[in-house]
């Protein structure tokens, strides 16, 4: 009996063995087959469940191993079959190209737009939301196509970063000085970025870089240091806006110290953004970050202590070789694998906002339905084309030399190496295809207007062409990589990531004075990634055209303006100085101190919001009313002249009553509106009451204060065209 009593035991022993042994059969058999699970395993993998408990699920099943792995910039976990997404760059389109190596020995060529410094000079939202909208397509595309299957869907982009110093060497990253038209930009490109659908995202924004990093020379050392109420009202207010009204939900620490504090290590990181903002998920390093938090900022005496202090700050990405520092500081105890798990959680957040732990997200089917490459598509040429259009700035147009009249110019030198290439800064795609100035121009004049030309490296050919045409385009601005490696530069004018500007004086001048010399009808196209202090050519050139570099249809789009079928109207981001013995020193971060138009002390080359048009505009009717959340300010906008053409109104405010420091005048709205000739419209733009509030350092909160509020509009911060005020109580 009691060998049969075992026999039977055995047996039901041998099926419950059985049993158990049979999902980690069938889970061994789906790792054998590929080296991430796709069968339903886990509770994590289930999408009916709530987010938070799938990922405190799959953090009960990592090793701390795992999760110390995940804490660098592709946190896949093989084992549990879990493929998570990496990072890529994309400051003006998906980065998988020249000159930054973004793609390896294999670059791939994606669609390409102006330099966010030229995206910001569209001023306008809807553009930057389509711009955000292609990119974003690319990076899935790319990401999950058969043929490619290359890149990320963490996209580094928007940089929200403020400019506030034209010597800043990455000033061709950013959208301007100001802090409300940025985080309106910012805004608008995250969410063209991540797409419309409610659950998931098409790709995450990893916004960068917080905060205040807007110097190159010595950002690895330097402090930017300013008070309270600049911090949120300014250097801040992007990255809030891109977090609260924009939906990012990564961004990356700076490699600067704020207040004496590097940022990867700053309270800021936990108190303000997450605590204040609500930023639940990717908060990355800067590469290199941790090495330089030991031997530049000298913060801490070990790799190991500088890890685990940026745990505990908020770090749950790193870009840099940290995991020998990690596990260390575990097994010293300086810092708890629960306080991984704590920071693991908002990088989890991410990828299953990106489909990562399901399989049947909006965008999971992009690339895989065997349609052709989109940067090759004519919807994606156009927008490039229109985005390109819109950026371009008339600085000058004396007598109406632009556009050309084919009736007057039948012969064209252009003369500037500039005019026969398309250059790529270091964050740069490489495009499908160029079109340079000189291509575009000869296509769009035909046989219609004879052009020649001529690099400024051969002066005595360029004065020759130059004597006998009748009209002469020079080109002069900067090479976006400096024309030299990294941290290098061969003119003083020149900037770049790692390279501030010694000079903002336009070394081109000096051959374009010896043009206009033999031919006064000499009209700049200056392809800058920043402002240059052009007095000589304000006070003489009959016309000044300014464009950025890197957009594919840079060519077609210029001829479209220089001709007149396109009407320009980009604007300013940035005052353009006058001279550098004009601006404070570049790490006074303290702006009121003459910094920016919010607080300039001289008069300026050209003012914020600046940019002239073939037509002109008359502005009247101005009306105002208000409720519990919204000013609304109306405007009648008239086109007085003689072509069609886009009207970038913009609205200041000032607080006449205020008993705190404010600017004179601050944008807080702005539209830009097509009008045809003769046509008026009434253009309407409603200002929200919080963005009219003060950060209150005694009350630690936002507050609108009570009393008068002037509004001024206009056509740029200096060409205020009409007022009126209203009494908040």
């Amino acid at each position: 009996m009691a060998g049969s009593k075992c026999a039977v035991k055995s047996k039901a022993s041998d099926k419950i063995v059985r049993l158990m042994m049979k999902p980690f059969i069938i889970c061994l058999l789906c790792f054998v087959v590929s080296p991430f699970v796709t069968a339903q395993t886990y509770i994590f993998q289930d999408k009916n469940i709530d987010p938070e408990t799938r990922i405190e699920n799959l953090l009960s099943l990592m090793t701390i191993d795992e999760k110390i792995q995940c804490l660098g910039t592709n946190p896949s976990v093989k084992r549990l079959g879990l493929k998570a997404t990496g990072h890529v760059e994309g400051l003006h389109g998906l980065a998988m190209g020249e000159p930054g190596n973004w793609g390896g020995d294999k670059p791939v060529p994606t669609t390409t737009f102006p330099q966010a410094y030229g995206m910001g000079h569209t001023w306008d939202v809807t553009a930057l939301k389509q711009m955000g909208e292609i990119e974003g397509y690319d990076v899935r595309y790319l990401y999950q196509s058969p043929e490619y299957k290359r890149g990320g869907l963490v996209v580094r982009a928007p940089n929200a970063d403020l400019s506030h110093d034209p010597r800043w060497g990455r000033t061709e990253e950013c959208y301007g000085e100001d802090p409300f038209l940025v985080a309106s930009l910012s805004t608008a490109f995250i969410k063209g970025l991540q797409g419309d659908d409610p659950e998931y995202w098409m790709a995450a924004s990893l916004m960068k870089h917080f905060l205040a990093n807007s110097n190159e020379d010595t950002r690895t050392t330097s402090s930017s240091d300013f008070d309270e109420s600049l911090m949120h009202e300014y250097y801040a207010y992007p990255f809030m806006k891109g977090v609260t009204e924009g939906g990012s939900r990564a961004y990356m620490a700076a490699y600067n110290k704020v207040n004496q504090v590097p940022m990867m290590v700053s309270p800021l990181l936990n108190e303000l953004t997450v605590k204040q903002w609500g930023q639940n998920g990717i908060i990355c390093t800067d590469g290199g970050a941790l090495k330089l938090l030991i031997d530049h900022h000298q913060y801490y005496e070990t790799l190991e202590m500088g890890a685990a202090m940026a745990i505990k700050s908020g770090i749950n990405q790193f870009l840099d070789v940290h995991y020998k520092a990690v596990k260390k500081a575990v097994s010293k105890g300086i810092v708890t694998e629960a306080e991984i798990d704590s920071v693991l959680e908002g990088v989890f957040r991410v990828m299953l906002k990106l489909g990562c732990l399901d399989s049947d997200d909006p965008y999971s089917s992009i690339g895989l339905k065997g349609e052709s490459e989109p940067w090759l598509s004519a919807r994606n040429k156009e927008a490039v084309r229109k985005a390109t259009q819109k950026s371009i700035v008339l600085l000058k147009n004396e007598n109406e030399t632009l556009p050309i009249d084919t009736k007057s110019v039948k012969k064209i030198a252009i003369v500037g190496w500039l005019a026969n290439d398309v250059l790529c800064d270091w964050y740069s795609g490489t495009p499908p295809y160029k079109v340079t100035p000189l291509q575009g121009i000869k296509e769009k004049f035909g046989d219609d207007v004879e052009i020649v030309y001529a690099s400024d490296s051969t002066l005595d050919k360029a004065l020759t062409i130059a004597e006998e045409a009748d009209l002469v385009l020079a080109f002069g601005g900067n090479h976006p990589t400096g024309n030299a490696g990294w941290a290098k530069v061969t003119r003083d004018s020149y900037g770049k990531e790692s390279v501030d500007r010694q000079s903002i004086n336009l070394e081109d001048e000096a051959w374009i004075k010896k043009l206009y010399e033999v031919n006064q009808n000499t009209v700049m196209v200056l392809v800058s990634s920043f402002p240059y202090a052009i007095n000589w050519s304000q006070r003489n050139l009959p016309a000044i055209v300014h464009m950025t570099h890197n957009s594919q249809e840079m060519g077609h789009a210029l001829a479209d303006v220089i001709t007149g079928d396109y009407n320009p109207a980009g604007r300013l981001t940035q005052d353009w100085p006058m001279s550098e013995a004009n601006l404070p020193p570049l790490l006074d971060y303290n702006i009121r101190n003459g910094h920016t138009y919010l607080y300039g002390k001289y008069p300026v080359l050209y003012p914020f919001g600046y940019g002239l048009s073939y037509t002109q505009f008359e502005y009247s009717n101005a009306d105002i009313s208000v409720d519990n959340e919204f000013i609304t300010f109306r405007v009648q906008v008239e086109n007085t002249g003689r072509m069609d053409g886009d009207e970038v109104v913009q609205v200041y405010v000032s607080f006449p009553d205020s008993k705190v420091e404010r600017p004179a005048k601050a944008l807080k709205g702005f539209t830009r509106v097509y009008i045809k000739k003769n046509e008026s419209k009434e253009v309407i733009i409603p200002l929200k009451l919080s963005d009219l509030s003060y950060w209150s350092i005694n009350e630690k909160k936002w507050v609108l204060e009570k009393g008068v509020v002037r509004i001024m509009a206009g056509s740029s911060s200096s060409a205020i065209r009409l007022e009126k005020e209203i009494e908040i109580e």
